[in-house]
């Protein structure tokens, strides 16, 4: 007998949302070396994924059509003109979501594990919140190819979630005048028709403000956690915090990672 089957415990039955559905916006723009890495995976987690990208980032719209994922090439990100309108970029993308369930914002350097699906249905998440989860940090591409030749488990025996990897985990952000956690911009999980915010904020010409707005929207006991599930994030052996937040300007992630993009 488990504890699962006796009278005397109050257990409630979990029951996993069978109808549940995920959709994803992806904003990538001179990033086509990461999303490489990251579209074969993670394109199976969700019911419909959009990638958008400038009109002029061909490798992005490549590597797109090659696994067959919907790519909207714009120009409102306004990097021609050597700006980054991320949330614009993003607007761009949820117009071409049916936004009817969950949706996830995903950086583009974001692999995400392979249970990620089965453990977000699993949830039974709070459709009023805004969720965001972990991170490990993989510097450089060598670091994460050896990493995939036998992989450290992070989900083990369905019991198990470890964080002793073979990276280290990133930073979370928390800021005072906010309340305190706030889930950025490389994993947002919220159900727009439930929460009511269908858009993201726009105005800014860099990465590094309105993705800590965004969450801001909905009050701190609305902004959960994820512990379940860690992301990896891909990063060239030269980033530098906010390096590319106004445009992408470190190397190439492949084995030659070691010098800057023209």
């Amino acid at each position: 007998m488990t504890y699962q089957d006796d009278p005397s415990l109050n257990v409630v039955p979990h029951t996993p949302d069978h109808n549940f559905k995920l959709e994803a916006v992806v904003v990538c723009d001179r990033y086509h070396d990461f999303l490489r890495c990251t579209l074969p995976q993670n394109k199976f987690h969700f019911d419909r994924l959009v990638v958008v990208t400038s009109a002029e980032d061909r490798e992005t719209q490549r590597v797109c059509e090659f696994y067959h994922v919907e790519c909207v090439p714009t120009d409102a990100l306004n990097s021609r003109w050597k700006k980054f309108c991320k949330g614009a970029g993003i607007n761009v993308g949820l117009a071409r979501l049916s936004q009817a369930d969950w949706v996830v914002h995903l950086d583009a350097d974001i692999w995400l594990p392979p249970l990620t699906r089965n453990l977000l249905a699993n949830a039974n998440l709070s459709k009023r919140m805004i969720y965001g989860i972990d991170r490990f940090i993989v510097k450089g591409y060598r670091n994460w190819d050896k990493f995939l030749e036998l992989p450290k488990l992070q989900h083990e025996c369905n019991s198990y979630v470890h964080l002793n990897n073979s990276f280290s985990v990133g930073a979370r952000i928390m800021q005072d005048f906010a309340g305190g956690y706030l889930p950025i911009g490389f994993f947002q999980l919220w159900n727009p028709s439930v929460s009511g915010i269908r858009k993201y904020p726009e105005g800014h010409t860099t990465a590094g403000r309105e993705d800590t707005l965004f969450p801001q929207q909905w009050p701190r006991a609305l902004r959960g956690f994820i512990p379940e599930l860690v992301g990896y994030h891909l990063e060239s052996t030269d980033a530098s915090f906010g390096a590319n937040w106004t445009g992408r300007k470190t190397a190439p992630f492949t084995l030659e990672d070691t010098q800057p993009k023209p």
